[in-house]
């Protein structure tokens, strides 16, 4: 039985909207947003900063910045922030992550989580992906300007990729990691349907007897 979904995401296939659906449907705990402060809380940070900065590589001149605010900043608000680069903050989710899946019932968006739980029984991992043009209606729909949304489409997702690729060594996305992968250009309710149909399908073959 399934305890855990991690899903993947392209930037702007409604993973987000998804997921928070998918957890409903479930009755299950959403891990999105609220792992971002669930990071911020462990570390004494704002959670703004670890926004801007996980699944991104640091840019150097943050990288300056920081040897610079340290022994200033840090020292009078009590905050992490000399540990708020990519590197640490992929050691916080791996940490993050293995804790949340431990208590069950809960769906994770990103954050390597299909990664770092690959080789959990009880999790099911998704990737949702779709057309650039899919994309760009839903970011649009959103309140996106059309400038904005193809900037967006074009950078996020490399961003990611450069990411993962550096701190976890592996392509994204990379497919094998995915009980299922699904164009969300069917619909939402579609793909919540499929996900959910999939996970019991494939819950029920791993319990039935092997024949002769």
């Amino acid at each position: 039985m399934f305890r855990v979904v991690t899903v993947e995401r392209e930037y702007g296939a409604g993973g987000g909207g998804i997921s928070k659906a998918l957890a409903n449907r479930l009755g299950w705990k959403l891990w999105d947003h609220e792992l971002t402060c669930d990071i911020a809380r462990r570390m004494k940070c704002d959670v703004k900063a670890v926004e801007q900065r996980e699944e991104k590589l640091d840019p150097t001149y943050y990288r300056l910045v920081k040897y610079f605010m340290r022994g200033s900043y840090e020292d009078r608000t009590g905050s992490n922030l000399e540990l708020l680069d990519a590197e640490h903050l992929a050691l916080m989710f791996e940490n993050a992550v293995t804790d949340i899946a431990s208590h069950g019932n809960a769906v994770i968006v990103g954050r390597g989580g299909s990664w770092f739980l690959r080789n959990r029984q009880d999790a099911f991992h998704v990737f949702i992906y779709a057309s650039h043009d899919e994309k760009i209606r839903r970011l649009t729909g959103l309140g996106k300007t059309l400038l904005e949304a193809e900037e967006l489409v074009e950078t996020v997702d490399r961003e990611r990729a450069a990411f993962i690729k550096k701190y976890y060594g592996k392509n994204w996305p990379s497919r094998d990691l995915y009980d299922i992968m699904i164009n969300s250009k069917i619909g939402d309710e579609a793909v919540i349907d499929t996900i959910t149909s999939q996970m019991e399908r494939v819950s029920t073959a791993s319990h039935a007897p092997v024949g002769n």
